[in-house]
Parts: C-alpha cells; sequence; structure tokens
C-alpha cells in the first residue's frame, strides 16, 4: 500500500472524530485554572515547598558573593587565615543547609504533584461519568481514555519540577541580575544586551511548538482509539482474515504519532542551543571587558569571579526556564482538551429543585413525545403511551422504529425533543436523575460483565445486598445451577467482558443483576435474544412471578417472548400503528399479524 492512499484511509477513518487541533493563544487564565488545583494544598505541602526553595534560592546567592568578595578581596589578599578558615566553614554548612532543603522540596513537590494529578483525574472521570449517552455517542472510548489518562499523565512534570522551578528560577534570576547590577552596572548591561535578541528569537519558535505538542495528544487519541477498536473487535478481524490490513493501519497511525512526536520534540531541543550559544557570547564578553575594567582599576578580581560565578547561574535558571515554558506549552495542550471535556454539559439536567421519587407506582405516560437524536430524522413522531402499574408491556417492530429510543426515554439517558415523558404523572425532567433510575432495572442485548466475581457482578445493581440475596437473584432465574458448576461457584472471577462464560450465561447474570436491584420499573431490551430456547422456558417461568407489581417494559423480535404481555405497541418508523394484547392484534391482522406470521413463515422454512 502506498503511503498517500494509507493516509487516505486514515483520514477516511478518523473523519468524524471530535479531536482537532485547537487554535488559541497562550492563555494564563488557563493556566491559572489548572493551576487552581493546588489551592487544597495552599496551607500545607505549597507553602512548604516555597519555604525550601526560598531558602536554597538565598544560600546560592550568598555564595559567590562569599567566594569572591570576602574570600578572595579580603581573606587572601589581607591573608587572613582566620577568616579564610571560618568562610570555609560557612560555605560548606550553607551547601549543607541547602542540600537538605533541597532535599525536602523535591520530596514534598513530587507528593503536592502527584496529589493534584489524583484529584484532576478524579474530577475529569467523575465528570465524565455524569455526561449524558450523546457525549459518548459522539466520541470514541479510545479517545476518552486519552485525556484521562495521557493528557493528565502529560502534567505530571509540571506540577512536580515545572510550577516550584519557575518560582526558583525567576526568583534566581531578578537576585542575580540586581547584585550584578550593584557590582557593576557597566559589565552588567554589556553581557545582557543579548537577552533581547535570544528573547526574540524564542518567542518566534512558541507558536509552533504549542501547535506540535497539539498534534502530538490529537494522533496519540487517534492511536488509542485504534487499539481500543482493534482489540474489541479482534474476533471479526480473525474471523475476516484481516490482520494484514489492520496492520497496516495501525502501521499508518503509529508512524503519524511518531512523526508528530519527532517534530515536536524537534521544536522543543531548539530552545536549549540557543540559550547555550547566548552563555558562550556572554562568557566571552565577560572576559573581554571584565579584563578591560580590571585593568582600568573599575573592578577588583574577587568581584570578577564573583560575577563569572553569577553568570554561570544567570544562564542556568535562563535555559530551565525555556524548558519549563515547554511544559507549560505541553500543559497548555492538554489541559486544553481536558476542560474541553470538563466544559462539557450534560445535555440531559436537573432542575435547582428536582422532585425525590422515593416510591413510584410505575405508571408510565408517553403525551405527543417527539424525538430526534441527530436534530433531523425523527426517531419518534408525536406518540401516545399509556402504561399502568405493574403492568407488562412489549414493544415491537422492524429495526428503527423506535423501540430502543422509547426505553432511552423512560430511563431519561435522552430528553424527548417535544411532548412530555411522566412517571405517576410527573415530568422526568422535573425528577432527580438519582432517584429515577434508583427505580429502574435494565437488561440489553449486549451483556457487559465487569472483571470481578460472579458474586460481585449480580450485586452490581444492590452492593449492599447479601449473598443469600444475591443466591436467590440466580436461583430466580435459572442461573444458579450454571454458577455451581463454576471452579468456584459464585466467588469465581470473570476476565474483562466475562469472556469464560457463555453469551447465554452472561444473559442470566444481567437478569440476576436487574432483578437483584429491585426496581419498580424493569425494561427487557432483546434481553432473550441470546438465549436458547430451553433457557427462554425457563426465565419465561421466572419471570411471571419476578415481573409482578413492577412495570416491565420488553422489547423483543422473538414475538414468542412476548405473547403473555397484557398490552403491546406496534411501532413503524416512530409512530404507534397499533395496540392491544396478542389475541386481539392477531385478529386484527394487520402489522402485527404480518410480523407474527412471517417469524413462523421463517421457522416453518427452517
Amino acid at each position: 500500500m502506498k503511503k498517500n492512499e494509507k493516509q487516505e484511509i486514515i483520514n477516511n477513518r478518523f473523519q468524524y472524530s471530535t479531536d482537532e487541533v485547537i487554535e488559541k493563544p497562550f492563555n494564563w487564565k488557563q493556566m491559572l485554572r489548572l493551576f487552581s488545583y493546588m489551592k487544597p494544598y495552599g496551607k500545607g505541602l505549597l507553602p512548604l515547598s516555597i519555604m525550601m526553595v526560598l531558602i536554597n534560592t538565598a544560600i546560592r546567592l550568598v555564595i559567590p558573593i562569599i567566594i569572591g568578595v570576602y574570600t578572595l578581596d579580603k581573606a587572601l589578599v589581607d591573608k587572613d587565615m582566620s577568616l579564610l578558615i571560618i568562610l570555609v566553614g560557612v560555605i560548606a554548612g550553607l551547601y549543607v543547609i541547602s542540600y537538605i532543603a533541597n532535599y525536602f522540596r523535591i520530596k514534598w513537590m513530587n507528593t503536592l504533584g502527584q496529589s493534584v494529578i489524583y484529584d484532576l483525574r478524579k474530577h475529569l472521570f467523575t465528570h465524565v461519568q455524569s455526561l449524558s449517552h450523546r457525549f459518548f455517542d459522539q466520541r470514541s472510548a479510545g479517545s476518552i481514555l486519552v485525556r484521562i489518562m495521557n493528557d493528565i499523565n502529560s502534567l505530571q512534570e509540571l506540577f512536580t519540577n515545572g510550577v516550584i522551578n519557575l518560582l526558583m528560577d525567576i526568583i534566581l534570576l531578578i537576585g542575580i541580575f540586581v547584585i550584578l547590577f550593584v557590582m557593576s552596572p557597566e559589565l552588567t548591561l554589556a553581557i545582557m544586551i543579548l537577552l533581547p535578541i535570544m528573547f526574540f528569537i524564542s518567542t518566534s519558535l512558541r507558536r509552533n511548538i504549542r501547535r506540535s505538542w497539539q498534534t502530538v495528544r490529537l494522533k496519540q487519541s487517534k492511536l488509542n482509539s485504534h487499539l481500543n477498536e482493534s482489540i474489541q473487535g479482534i474476533r471479526i478481524t480473525q474471523s475476516f482474515h484481516q490482520q494484514k490490513e489492520n496492520m497496516q493501519f495501525f502501521d499508518g497511525v503509529n508512524t503519524e504519532t511518531f512523526e508528530s512526536w519527532r517534530v515536536a520534540s524537534q521544536k522543543n531541543a531548539m530552545f536549549r542551543p540557543i540559550v547555550e550559544m547566548t552563555n558562550a557570547v556572554g562568557t566571552a564578553v565577560l572576559i573581554w571587558y571584565g579584563a578591560h575594567l580590571i585593568q582600568a582599576g573599575t573592578i577588583s578580581i574577587g568581584v570578577f569571579v564573583s560575577f563569572a560565578f553569577y553568570l554561570g547561574m544567570f544562564w542556568e535558571p535562563i535555559s530551565r526556564l525555556g524548558m519549563v515554558y515547554n511544559q507549560l506549552l505541553i500543559g497548555m495542550a492538554s489541559s486544553e482538551r481536558i476542560f474541553e471535556y470538563l466544559d462539557e454539559k450534560p445535555i440531559v439536567s436537573e432542575t435547582k429543585h428536582p422532585q425525590q421519587f422515593n416510591q413510584i407506582e410505575g405508571c408510565i405516560q408517553f403525551k405527543n413525545v417527539e424525538f430526534s437524536y441527530n436534530g433531523e430524522r425523527k426517531a419518534l413522531k408525536g406518540i401516545n403511551l399509556d402504561m399502568k402499574a405493574g403492568e407488562t408491556v412489549a414493544l415491537v417492530g422492524h429495526t428503527g422504529s423506535g423501540k430502543t429510543t422509547i426505553a432511552n426515554l423512560v430511563s431519561r439517558f435522552y430528553d424527548p425533543t417535544s411532548g412530555a415523558v411522566t412517571i405517576d404523572g410527573v415530568d422526568l425532567r422535573d425528577v432527580s436523575l438519582l432517584s429515577l433510575r434508583t427505580q429502574i432495572s435494565i437488561v440489553l442485548q449486549d451483556t457487559f460483565i465487569f472483571s470481578g466475581t460472579i458474586s460481585d457482578n449480580i450485586r452490581f445493581g444492590n452492593p449492599m445486598s447479601t449473598m443469600e440475596d444475591v443466591v436467590a437473584a440466580a436461583k430466580a432465574v435459572g442461573a444458579h445451577s450454571f454458577i455451581e458448576k463454576l471452579p468456584k461457584g459464585y466467588l469465581t472471577e470473570v476476565e474483562e467482558r466475562g469472556n469464560i462464560l457463555s453469551v447465554g450465561e452472561r444473559q442470566l447474570l444481567s437478569f440476576a443483576r436487574a432483578l437483584l436491584a429491585d426496581p419498580k420499573i424493569l425494561i427487557l431490551d432483546e434481553a432473550t435474544a441470546s438465549i436458547d430456547t430451553e433457557t427462554e422456558m425457563k426465565i419465561q417461568k421466572a419471570l411471571k412471578t419476578l415481573l409482578k407489581g413492577r412495570t416491565s417494559i420488553i422489547i423483543a423480535h422473538r414475538l414468542s417472548t412476548i405473547r403473555d404481555a397484557e398490552k403491546i405497541f406496534v411501532l413503524d418508523h416512530g409512530n404507534v400503528k397499533e395496540q392491544g394484547n396478542h389475541n386481539e392484534l392477531m385478529e386484527l391482522k394487520g402489522e402485527y399479524y404480518n410480523l407474527v406470521k412471517a417469524q413462523f413463515n421463517m421457522l416453518d422454512a427452517g
């Protein structure tokens, strides 16, 4: 495959991605927002670290004066050995204090940095969990994973070293400049004339560096999205023998990620040589002009030596500031992406004072409900439904007729475009989401099993339940028999997504999970589609008892599973075509009759 063809495939595959390079100038307000995560530590680790920085910086500023002015110009010139011994002892003691202060600075700043990263990741993950389903419909799992892991990890160096180094280097630079200017204004101005030139050159790199790190984040997001998709779909890839093509695609995305890192690192590396070159020129100016001033008697040799110490110290923080600025650029690129998610508002939100559903009857009504996922094509077109408390209701119809949409609106994963959905006469938009969803359990066709034990998965809907409750729920849905045969029974560890279990067994666990939550409303969305006929008969028998007193919504293509429903709604392209029980609809010989007849004809043909 040619390189341009590979690139075209990558672009086409990610053409709907919401990730893009964000065009914004460097925003200190946003960086202050990022640094606000250090606020909880403003009375502990942060001031202690700053204190250590001030001690260390003060010592570094004092030592060159002691060496040059006092040791060389006084102790050695006057041949005062007592003063020399005292000065050597003072210098040694200051270095020990500096070492101790530096040790605690590093220790406390690492603790502070890791704590901030922990808080930021927790905040982002908590916020993402609160977002509406539409957010996840528009983004891949890999893209979200990059924000929570990679983008936050990239801030680690900034919080552990960057912030405190920035403070230390600014204090150091100001202190050095003041001391140099006091010691020799002429020599200071001669050397510092190089700073504007260096500043102008480095500033021209900043925009490109920031864009480069944004591009790195974008490419990493694409890479993670593809990895997540490839691992999840490995069985399909192998069954269609597409490993080679998948590898070629991965190679393209991986190459893009590598190239983006290479370009960003190359631009980063350009800053330090500029500083070193300026340092070399500054040293040359110091030697040439300093020698002239010594000969003229303007400065002493001790002052010259101190000047040399300070000049070496001056370019070090300048170089570090370049590195800190690069960290700020990386932090800017990452924080833009993190705050993009944190600023995302759930489209399904609560009112200021939502009503609490402590106990409900379970009467559900749809009043002239219209709904669209994308604002264009309508999934529901002004439908009216009435489901009585404790009633078992079935929704049938062709794919895309609106069955799952109705279930989503009952659970309030989405809000209607117009009209209202009510439970016990209360509009769901006025109800607390937590109190609503604690009254509802959902069983999907695509069952998700978490890593952990069998009992943990059943208990997921009701963490406070006892083992006796777990076993009772499993027995009620016919799952107890196969669980007992597992190596450790209910304590058997299941792998991610429950791969050690069959599809039918995973479905039975999801039934037990939903029933253990003891909901007033139970939604079964194609829940028996993956279960064999024998297991289905067991479940149907159990459900007759378990669904008693609950409002149940059953979505099924296998019409044999809904014969006993008290009410059946037949949907077609977002409209309710027919409603009634099985016998009434069969007598109509309309849409439902045709669906049943077509299904039995298929069974006979099989």
